[in-house]
């Protein structure tokens, strides 16, 4: 725990001397743009280096963030992309003899019977768990499984951890800008005692594995692999082989990413109306691109429970910016406690708000770029704007908090991505009160090829 502090409070430590430096340099006639620019690049580097050898909670923010390097200067962006994008998919792992102790614990002294094969060399290792490729033995016969070993201490880490780095929000301004870090930490510890039990995340896995079987149709093309074991610190789950979303992200082809983009959205989108909980970790890790095209979803550990669908506000507020109406929109954020007390605001500075948020919804179709990304993000963030003066007097209700931060997410993605998508039609699909406001009389296309129009009943949607 010491050494774990130490390291986290070397970071701001890091900025004030690289800070310091910097003022020599441009005292000695180099340009401040220049200048800042080393700080940021140097300042990040040093940051997602350290959140990727801690694991636990300062891995898990850095994973978090990863998927907002979208809205950097693409001259800052460029030089470090590789060290956030690399929280995405792994960490250093743990040796095995601490995984084998790990696996006698949960699964008894004769676990390589159950495991008749098991590589020592972990496939992939993140923030609370690392994966182990392996065989299962099963009646009819062994299967290729993935199993996911709880690090040992890994939950006081957590907690310690997103502690004292909410604590360090104003430096994660200087690689991040525009993000609450302190309240995306908050949030993060919020689904800790969720996201560290191993059985409660087979339950959401089985939930989601179950609404994407098939049934939505024959163009359904999600997959969540099989759950074949859990104890509390130990998860064996089918293994998939397929692309990392990163990979799409790098390599893939223009088609390739309008595919995966589509897939991601419905995948976030439709949690809530097909299972009553939301894939609340959205990070490029969590998604494999199977061989037959399907969009693999894993890591059910972070999932936020709405068990009557995505929130009606939320809906409501973007069917009112679609259509322009400020009056509503207006009298919506009062009502549902979006804005402060004291807050004074017409409705057109609402719509100046709000309407660059829905831009995505008023198209069928909408082209997600890293330019569109940091031109939006500047809207918010550059304090001379209209709308940075608008959110002052704003307040986003806690039980909304996870929910926009997994929007947020899913758009860094998106934009990672640069593909295009039908977000209209997944929003009028899913979201019931955007769909009252904006085309009460919409009926379901389909969108995919082949896709029957029959469909299986689903709870009743509230938003």
């Amino acid at each position: 725990s010491v050494s774990r502090t130490a390291k986290l409070a070397g970071l701001p430590i890091g900025l004030a001397g690289r800070t310091a430096v910097g003022i020599g340099k441009r005292l000695g006639g180099r340009s401040a743009e220049i200048v800042a620019q080393e700080i940021q690049q140097r300042t990040a580097d040093q940051v997602f280096r350290v959140l990727g050898e801690l694991k636990g909670g300062a891995m898990k923010l850095g994973q978090a963030l990863s998927v907002f390097e979208a809205v950097l200067p693409e001259e800052l962006a460029g030089p470090y992309r590789a060290s956030l994008t690399a929280l995405q998919n792994a960490a250093p792992p743990l040796p095995a003899s601490v995984i084998h102790k790990t696996l006698a614990d949960e699964l008894g002294p004769d676990w390589r019977h159950q495991l008749p094969a098991f590589d020592d060399h972990a496939a992939g290792a993140a923030s609370i768990g690392q994966v182990h490729r392996a065989r299962w033995h099963t009646p009819d016969g062994d299967v290729d499984v993935a199993v996911k070993v709880q690090y040992p201490g890994v939950a006081k880490a957590l907690r310690s951890d997103l502690r004292n780095l909410a604590r360090l929000a104003k430096l994660f301004s200087v690689v991040s800008p525009g993000i609450d870090v302190a309240g995306l930490c908050h949030d993060l510890a919020e689904r800790l005692d969720e996201e560290l039990d191993y059985e409660r995340e087979a339950d959401n896995q089985r939930r989601f594995a179950a609404a994407f079987d098939g049934t939505l149709g024959e163009g359904e093309d999600l997959y969540v692999p099989k759950v074949y074991a859990a104890t509390p610190r130990v998860l064996v789950t089918e293994w998939l082989t397929g692309r990392p979303l990163s990979e799409i992200i790098a390599t893939g082809t223009q088609a390739e990413r309008d595919r995966a983009g589509g897939q991601l959205v419905r995948a976030v989108y439709s949690g809530p109306a097909r299972t009553g909980l939301m894939h609340a970790d959205p990070h490029p890790g969590n998604f494999l691109v199977l061989p037959d095209g399907r969009l693999g979803v894993l890591d059910f550990g972070a999932v936020k429970p709405l068990p009557g669908g995505l929130p009606a506000p939320l809906g409501t507020l973007a069917g009112h910016s679609v259509l322009r109406d400020g009056e509503a929109l207006l009298a919506s954020m009062h009502e549902f406690g979006f804005l402060k007390p004291d807050a004074k605001l017409t409705a057109d500075e609402a719509l100046g708000y709000f309407v660059p948020m829905c831009e995505m919804f008023e198209t069928e179709t909408f082209h997600f770029t890293r330019q569109w990304l940091r031109r939006s993000a500047s809207h918010f963030v550059d304090p001379r704007q209209s709308a940075s003066l608008v959110a002052r007097g704003m307040t986003l209700p806690g039980e909304y908090f996870t929910v926009h931060r997994v929007a947020l997410g899913v758009v860094g993605v998106l934009a990672q991505l640069g593909c295009e998508v039908p977000m209209r039609t997944e929003e009028l699909r899913w979201v019931t009160a955007f769909r009252a406001i904006v085309d009460p009389a919409w009926t379901d296309p389909g969108d995919l090829p082949g896709e029957r129009r029959q469909r299986p009943r689903r709870p009743a949607l509230i938003a």
